[in-house]
């Protein structure tokens, strides 16, 4: 699993038959504290995400084993929201209320 900050989302008018009812959610690769990083990718929104939360992102053939996903030709799947990092000790990372 990676952690993520949801940055964008992604239309997609034409797609595969089994993407369809999708929501498509641009993620990029962040640090414990929650600042991203250069690194992004699209993703599968499993659990209701959105625009700039911070996410946890499974990839290759974990990311086809949810309910949302299964049998589907996909990479990189949002599988939780957070709420809070803890890194040495310290919440470097807190979801704001609201």
């Amino acid at each position: 699993m990676k952690l993520g900050k949801v940055v964008g989302t992604v239309v997609a008018t034409q797609k595969t038959e089994a993407l369809k009812g999708t929501k498509l959610l641009v993620v990029a690769e962040c640090a414990p504290d929650g600042e991203p990083m250069e690194s992004y990718t699209v993703a599968i929104d499993a659990v209701g995400a959105g625009v700039d939360e911070i996410v946890l992102v499974v990839a290759g053939s974990s990311a086809r084993i949810t309910t949302e996903t299964r049998d589907c030709p996909v990479d990189a799947t949002i599988i939780a929201i957070v709420d809070t990092i803890e890194a040495d000790g310290t919440i470097t990372y807190r979801k704001h209320a609201g």
